[in-house]
C-alpha cells in the first residue's frame, strides 16, 4: 500500500512464499524484488539465489525482521543488493528502492556494522588459512612476492643467499599448490599479504 503511493513505483505483485516468488518473477520481469526471508515452501535466501541465477538484471532487496549474522551472510552471498529491517521508515525503503534499481547497495544501519565485522573476521581468518601452512620466513618471502620483488631483491632485503630464496619459494609454490610466482602472488594479495 504504501509503494503504490508512488508515482514511480509500480507494485506488479505479491506472494507468499519464495517458491512463488520465483514464478512471479518469471512472469512479470520486475527490476527489483522485495524479499522477506522467513517464508513457507522456499525461504528468501533460497529465492533470491534461484532469481539471481536464473534473471541477473532483476535486483533483490532483503525486507524483514531478522537482523540474525548467519541470515544477513546467507542473503548476501545469494546475490541479494541489500538488507533492510522492516522497522526501516517508508522515506527511506522508497529511498532504497529506488537506489538500488540504480545500482546501489543499502543495509540497514544494525546490520551494516555485522556486515563489516563478518568481512573483517573472514579476511582474518582467511589470512590464518594461509600462513599458518607456511613458517614466518616463507611468510615473509611470500609479502614480497606480492610487492614484485625478484629472487635478487629480496635475497638482498632479507640477507639471504638467492639459493636460500629459491627453495622458499619452492616451498611456497608446493604448500600453495600453485605452479609459479604469479599465482602465489595473486593467492597472497587476496588474502591480504602485501
Amino acid at each position: 500500500m504504501l509503494l503504490k503511493l508512488e508515482p514511480d513505483i509500480d507494485v506488479v505483485g505479491m506472494v507468499e512464499d519464495g517458491a512463488m516468488a520465483i514464478e512471479m518473477v518469471a512472469r512479470s520481469q520486475p527490476d527489483l524484488v522485495l524479499m522477506d526471508l522467513k517464508m513457507p515452501i522456499m525461504n528468501g535466501v533460497e529465492a533470491t539465489r534461484q532469481i539471481r541465477a536464473r534473471y541477473p538484471q532483476v535486483k533483490v532487496l532483503i525486507l524483514t525482521t531478522y537482523d540474525d549474522d548467519e541470515w544477513i551472510s546467507d542473503a548476501i552471498q545469494a546475490g541479494a543488493s541489500g538488507y533492510l529491517l522492516k522497522d526501516t521508515p517508508r522515506n527511506d525503503l522508497v529511498k532504497a528502492i529506488r537506489g538500488t534499481v540504480g545500482g546501489k547497495t543499502f543495509l540497514d544501519p544494525s546490520v551494516a556494522g555485522k556486515v563489516l565485522q563478518q568481512a573483517s573476521s573472514h579476511a582474518v581468518q582467511s589470512s590464518l588459512a594461509i600462513t599458518s601452512k607456511l613458517t614466518e620466513r616463507e611468510v615473509e618471502v611470500l609479502r614480497l612476492i606480492a610487492g614484485g620483488l625478484n629472487n635478487r631483491d629480496i635475497a638482498d632485503r632479507l640477507y639471504l643467499s638467492e639459493g636460500t630464496v629459491r627453495n622458499h619459494v619452492s616451498a611456497i609454490l608446493a604448500k600453495l599448490g600453485v605452479s609459479d610466482r604469479t599465482q602465489a602472488a595473486v593467492i597472497a594479495m587476496q588474502h591480504g599479504l602485501q
